[in-house]
């Protein structure tokens, strides 16, 4: 599907307009008069201010290099090596989508006007963005007070001393490197804000999709509706929770009677634990839509009143670690909660069904290695979900005495985002064969039945599942979700590799976010 138009403005950008342009390789995109203004507003502030007072990287050193001034004949190469001097990142290549969304963020900010950085350097990343033009950018390197290397790679990439890679046409002319636009333009954290905006996009579907995977798997095992009734929430109204519930009323069409008393917490906790996610995943977007506009270089240069710079700590990023690492322990939770109920769709006393749901050969296995498969992408995941704001630094000879390792927890969640996915398409596949299975009871005891709708053989029903189970009601949103899935799924059942099923299931999760 080809991207929207984006216009970068620097005031009114937001996540998903950075996820979709990074997420396409051909985008329209167009930096905004009123924010090349302002650039160009603070560009001129910043010179005249540099030539009253000391400016932190403008006449001065950087980190604890600080006290030491830089002479005015010298201030052309200062700038050049301090992007030479940065641009020391190790370890693997960042992915194109998340170069792409870096150049998107730091056009953006340079747009809102602090920087004090010739609008040349956003104009310059805009064409790159519309051409496909990418920088090559070192993965590691930055521990959440700035992007430092990635940023000076892009900026060497800029100015005509590193090549292009991909895209159309030609790059980008060379920008001449000015006195003091080095600093301004690697005083970002622009690659992490970039990651964190892709992630919190995959996240933000993946868990509606998860709504759906829920309902289905309730479906599946012939629960019950009662804990998403509105007066379980009425007076217990945390808002993800109230959020989740009112989602499962949606989908299900209306009050369900299940064939138990009570359901497995899979089912009957789902909008407790799902709920705090939500909520999660929200605080992340919020977070995000400040950070994508704002103005947080050091020094900041407001051209108003005469101009003025501010030192300070802005580029800071602990807000943004915090949330995303809160949002990774969310995510593991609802995780945890999609195992459990695919633990229940492998067994009869919740199905009906033969165990793991074999078709009819003696000893069939079914989906039994899906619980191994699921289990081992939910290991990655808590693994991931390891809080990154944990670590501590003390660096540059001790001036700088604090970090929050954002760029981390920013990767971690890009891995969080892949892992829950898994985790979901695992339980996507058995619910839908659960269904079919349950809805054609008749064919049980026919092994390896390849035509729509076949099934395997019912062990003995527990005393607690109904005897078959018509599909979900087509006029409902899960009946609807189930008649798309059914025909983008292998309704085969015997026992054959399931790699192909999983994958299938993880492209569509994106469809039934916005079912």
């Amino acid at each position: 599907m080809a991207s929207r138009a984006i216009t970068l403005d620097g005031v009114r950008v937001r996540p998903s307009d950075i996820a979709d342009l990074a997420s396409h390789g051909e985008v329209a995109v167009r930096a905004d008069p009123s924010g090349l203004d302002r650039a160009a507003a603070a560009h001129r502030a910043a010179q005249e201010i540099a030539r009253h007072r000391p400016v932190y990287g403008r006449t001065t050193g950087v980190g604890a290099n600080r006290t030491e001034d830089v002479a005015a004949a010298d201030g052309d190469t200062h700038g050049l090596r301090l992007l030479r001097s940065h641009a020391g990142g190790i370890g693997p290549y960042v992915p194109a989508d998340q170069v792409r969304a870096m150049l998107a963020v730091r056009a953006n900010q340079i747009l809102a006007g602090g920087a004090g950085l010739q609008p040349a350097f956003a104009e310059a990343l805009v064409q790159a963005l519309g051409s496909g033009h990418l920088p090559r950018v070192h993965e590691v390197g930055a521990i959440g007070t700035g992007d430092l290397t990635a940023l000076a790679e892009t900026g060497l990439t800029l100015i005509g001393e590193r090549p292009w890679t991909g895209g159309r046409g030609a790059p980008p002319a060379p920008v001449t490197l000015e006195p003091g636009d080095a600093l301004a333009f690697i005083s970002s954290s622009a690659l992490t804000i970039g990651q964190a905006a892709l992630a919190w996009a995959r996240i933000a579907a993946s868990l509606r999709a998860a709504n759906v995977v829920a309902a289905l798997s309730l479906h599946a095992v012939d629960g019950g509706s009662e804990p998403y009734d509105a007066e379980v929430h009425a007076g217990r109204p945390h808002p993800g929770i109230a959020e989740v519930a009112a989602e499962m009323r949606r989908l299900l069409g209306g009050p369900r009677r299940g064939g138990r008393v009570q359901d497995p917490f899979g089912y009957r906790c789902f909008p407790q634990v799902h709920g705090p996610a939500v909520e999660a995943v929200a605080r992340v977007e919020r977070v995000l839509e400040i950070e994508v506009n704002a103005a947080a270089e050091n020094p900041l240069i407001r051209a108003a009143g005469g101009g003025s710079v501010h030192h300070h700590g802005g580029f800071h990023q602990a807000t943004l670690a915090l949330a995303l690492d809160h949002l990774r322990v969310a995510l593991l939770q609802s995780a945890q909660l999609s195992a459990a109920r695919l633990a229940t769709l492998v067994e009869p006393a919740f199905t009906g069904l033969r165990p793991f749901l074999a078709d009819g050969a003696p000893a069939a296995s079914g989906v039994m290695i899906l619980e191994y498969s699921a289990n081992s992408a939910l290991a990655d995941l808590r693994g991931v979900a390891q809080p990154a704001a944990l670590g501590h630094a003390v660096l540059s000879r001790g001036v700088e005495e604090h970090a929050g390792f954002a760029a981390q927890s920013a990767r971690q969640t890009l891995r969080a985002a892949e892992s829950y996915r898994l985790v979901l398409a695992c339980e996507l596949v058995a619910a839908v064969r659960a269904v079919r299975q349950r809805a054609h009871p008749a064919e049980a005891a026919k092994p390896g039945r390849a035509a729509s709708g076949s099934v395997a053989s019912g062990s003995a029903a527990s005393g607690s599942v109904r005897s078959g189970c018509p599909v979900p009601d087509p006029a409902t949103p899960v009946g609807a979700a189930f008649a798309a899935v059914a025909s983008q799924l292998d309704p085969r059942t015997e026992d054959r590799p399931l790699s192909a099923d999983v994958e299938r299931a993880v492209a569509l999760l994106d469809a039934l976010a916005t079912v």
